[in-house]
């Protein structure tokens, strides 16, 4: 199950970002889209809500939301967006040696600094 969130309060969506943390995906590529306001036409939507009318009522555990939102997943079934699964599993190990060279680089750079500072 992949879940992206996107909540108008900051604090709902980091709180649901910390919860989900291991089911974040993109909102291109989710399976569900977590909300606090209502999106009509949206069979992917998870409404949270103060009223009787979303699919998880506040206040809520961490549990409580997991159960609803695999409940709604089951409901909505497999039509949501999937991905190969070679798709799902990237290469970053370009990308992580790309990071590492720039990490040298900028340490030998501020090595390079500091040593011109304190040979004055």
């Amino acid at each position: 199950m992949k879940v992206a969130v996107e909540c108008k309060s900051p604090l709902l969506q980091k709180s649901l970002e910390i919860f989900l943390s291991s089911h974040l995906s993109s909102i291109k590529n989710c399976d569900i889209v977590v909300r606090d306001h209502k999106v009509l036409g949206d069979e992917r939507a998870f409404y949270i809500s103060k009223d009787s009318d979303g699919d998880l009522i506040k206040p809520f555990s961490k549990s409580n939301l997991i159960m609803a939102l695999q409940k709604k997943y089951k409901a909505i079934g497999s039509k949501a967006h999937s991905l190969d699964a070679s798709e799902e599993k990237l290469d970053f190990s370009i990308l992580q040696r790309r990071i590492e060279n720039l990490t040298k680089e900028y340490q030998d750079n501020l090595l390079k600094v500091v040593r011109a500072f304190y040979e004055r």
